[in-house]
C-alpha cells in the first residue's frame, strides 16, 4: 500500500484521472447489464496491463501522458493476447457461476416465488431466500478466488515478459499460493478502508449533513483511493517476481 500511494502522489492527476475513467466504465458496465458487465470483466487483462504499463513509467520518472497506458498494446499481438485471457477468464467465472448455483437452483427458485408471492410482506419470505442463497455464494466464492489466483499476475507475464499463456496461468497461481497470507492482508486491510469510507458517509449523513454533499465528499475519495490501489498492483507485480527498480529504468 505504502508504495502504491508513493506512485500516486509522484503524479497523482494522472492517476485520478485514470481511476476515474475506470470508474466511469465500470458505472456504464452496470447499466447495460448482461453485455456490459462481461464486456466489463473481459477487458479487465488489458486495463491491468495499461495499468502496470504507465506505472513503470512513472517509477523512471517520466511525465505521464495517455499514449503511456497504450505503449504496450501497439506490440503486435498483444490486444489479440489479451482478449483472449478477458474471454477465458469471463468464461471461466460463468462456468464457476453455473457450478455454485445450478444444483441449489429448485431451492433458489422456491424461495424467489415465495417472495413474490407474499406481496411486501416478505420478512420471513427474504429470511428463507437469503437461507437459501448462503451455500451457493459461499461455493461461488471460493471458486471465483481459485479463478482470480489464475489471473491475477497473467496478464503482465504474457504482455510485458512473453511469457506463454499456459506458462503465465500456472505462475500467477504459484506466486499467489506461495504468498496466500501477505494477499490475505492486503485484501483484508484495503476491503476495511473501503468500508471505513463508507462507514465514514454513514456517519455523517447521520449528523445531518445532506446526502449530495455526502456524496460529493464520497466519490472524489474513492476515486483517490482506487488509483492508489491501481498503483500498488504494480508494486505486487515487481516484488513477488523480484523486477528490480533498475530494470523499471527502461520501461518495456
Amino acid at each position: 500500500m505504502r508504495a502504491g500511494y508513493a506512485l500516486f502522489a509522484s503524479q497523482p492527476m494522472p492517476w485520478f484521472t485514470w481511476a476515474m475513467c475506470i470508474s466511469l466504465f465500470l458505472m456504464l458496465a452496470s447499466f447495460t447489464p448482461p453485455i456490459g458487465p462481461i464486456f466489463f470483466v473481459g477487458l479487465m487483462p488489458t486495463v491491468t496491463v495499461m495499468t502496470l504499463s504507465a506505472a513503470r513509467f512513472a517509477e523512471s520518472g517520466q511525465k505521464l501522458v495517455p499514449a503511456m497506458w497504450t505503449h504496450p498494446l501497439k506490440r503486435p499481438g498483444v490486444f489479440k493476447r489479451l482478449s483472449g485471457i478477458g474471454a477465458l477468464y469471463v468464461g471461466l467465472s460463468l462456468l464457476a457461476g453455473l457450478i455454485a448455483f445450478v444444483p441449489f437452483l429448485g431451492e433458489l427458485t422456491t424461495a424467489m416465488e415465495a417472495v413474490v408471492a407474499a406481496d411486501g410482506n416478505a420478512v420471513a419470505e427474504v429470511t428463507l431466500l437469503l437461507d437459501a442463497m448462503r451455500t451457493p455464494l459461499i461455493i461461488f466464492a471460493v471458486l471465483y478466488v481459485l479463478v482470480a489466483t489464475l489471473f491475477w499476475f497473467t496478464p503482465p507475464l504474457v504482455a510485458l515478459n512473453d511469457v506463454p499463456l499456459r506458462q503465465a496461468l500456472f505462475f500467477s497461481l504459484l506466486a499467489c499460493w506461495r504468498n496466500k497470507w501477505a494477499f490475505a492482508i492486503y485484501g483484508i486491510v484495503w476491503g476495511g478502508v473501503f468500508l471505513a469510507i463508507d462507514l465514514l458517509g454513514t456517519l455523517l449523513a447521520g449528523i445531518g449533513l445532506s446526502s449530495q454533499l455526502v456524496g460529493m465528499l464520497q466519490v472524489p475519495l474513492n476515486i483517490i483511493l482506487g488509483a492508489v490501489l491501481y498503483c500498488s498492483f504494480y508494486a505486487n507485480y515487481t516484488t513477488v517476481f523480484g523486477i528490480e527498480r533498475a530494470q523499471a529504468q527502461d520501461p518495456l
